[in-house]
């Protein structure tokens, strides 16, 4: 393992996640702000650097009283937080800022405040594919899905397991959203959205937010929680929005290994020196993709390794612990509540607590698959 590149000293979800119709997106970042700045011991005043997607980081900064001297609006949808820590490491690095918030907010479910969503008719998906009914990720990812399924063999059974696991996590979290058990034959039974996706298959639909704190590696042991050491980032991108349709190759996408390749080698890490993953499951084939192309397991294996108990409690890589987006939360935008599961395993903090997790590496997706962020976190530091 390499010398870690910064360090996460305070990190919190919005206190309500799930549905929150009293709060704005607005006001589930400050909500997430403040709780992560308790965690840390810190003041609005000790904060100089602020980064998020959904909303303008300068109007974050300014509802939470910050004066920043570093911004990142970095928005690829739900990566954009992985994305915004490899900013974060970077400026504090080149002396720009010393302590960095990065804060997610969204009423994806009760949709206080929020805009209608256009596509842009002067950009590409406005232009080429909106018009025609192909948008969003539903109906983005059938193609795709449907010849994976059939160049790998993999059954709707298969696909329907990655629900059923995400319960038997979600089953062990008070917050999470669904948390009744599931059986394969539910999900196979549950209502078709999209073929081959049923209800049961798609991610949740909610409110909430999450922020965390990253600064020096000098001064991660000055605050009241053990700190969580970044040890490698990664970000790759390779279409435009509607991602699947225009990526090289839509059954083991290049972005994917690329990210992967890049963030192994940033910490000095081979797959199996990972404890514990949180990986972005928008749909039950997603993880699919990230456990092939991070080089979990070989083309073609994913279904039988979550088919087999391996990312299941007790599993040889427990992934998605809190439930994850099928199961946990899915405002809209994922990312950050992956990065705060691995940061609570790490702290030793989870509800599900994986024992002994001295690593995590935590993936997500943005806009459908046009861009990837990959990080890995330890407890170990120098």
């Amino acid at each position: 393992m390499r010398k870690p590149l910064a360090a996460i000293v305070g990190a919190a979800e919005s206190t309500k996640i799930g549905l929150v119709p009293d709060m704005s997106s607005l006001g589930l970042h400050a909500d997430a702000a403040l709780n992560a700045l308790r965690d840390a011991g810190l003041k609005p005043h000790d904060i100089d650097g602020i980064a998020c997607t959904d909303a303008n980081p300068a109007d974050v900064a300014f509802y939470l009283g910050i004066k920043p001297d570093w911004m990142d609006g970095t928005n690829v949808g739900g990566c954009a937080p992985i994305l915004h820590l490899q900013n974060a490491v970077a400026a504090i690095a080149a002396g720009y800022c010393k302590t960095v918030l990065i804060t997610h907010g969204e009423s994806g479910r009760s949709r206080q405040g929020a805009q209608l969503r256009i596509p842009n008719p002067s950009d590409l998906n406005g232009q080429f594919d909106f018009p025609f009914g192909y948008n969003g990720a539903i109906t983005s990812f059938t193609l795709p899905a449907m010849r994976y399924m059939k160049e790998c063999g993999v059954s709707e059974e298969k696909l329907a397991k990655v629900a059923v696991v995400s319960r038997e996590w979600s089953a062990k979290n008070s917050r999470a959203f669904a948390r009744d058990p599931i059986t394969i034959d539910q999900v196979l039974e549950s209502r078709m959205i999209a073929y081959p996706f049923r209800k049961l298959m798609c991610c949740l639909v909610t409110d909430g937010g999450g922020a965390f704190i990253v600064t020096s590696v000098d001064r991660a042991k000055d605050f009241p929680k053990p700190p969580v050491y970044v040890q490698g980032c990664a970000s790759a991108a390779e279409s435009y929005f509607t991602g699947p349709a225009y990526v090289g190759d839509p059954l083991y996408p290049e972005l994917i290994r690329r990210a992967g390749k890049n963030v192994f080698q940033a910490a000095g890490l081979k797959n199996s020196d990972i404890d514990h993953a949180m990986i972005y499951d928008a749909f039950v084939h997603t993880p699919l993709w990230a456990l092939e192309g991070l080089g979990f397991v070989k083309f073609g294996e994913a279904a039988d390794f979550i088919w087999d108990g391996n990312t299941a409690p007790n599993g040889s890589l427990p992934m998605n612990s809190t439930g994850g987006g099928l199961s946990y939360t899915h405002t809209g935008h994922y990312g950050m509540f992956a990065v705060l599961e691995s940061i609570r395993q790490l702290r030793g903090e989870a509800e599900a607590q994986v024992p002994g997790v001295q690593t995590s590496l935590a993936f997500a997706y943005g806009n459908v698959l046009s861009a990837v962020g990959a990080t890995i976190l330890s407890n170990v530091g120098e």
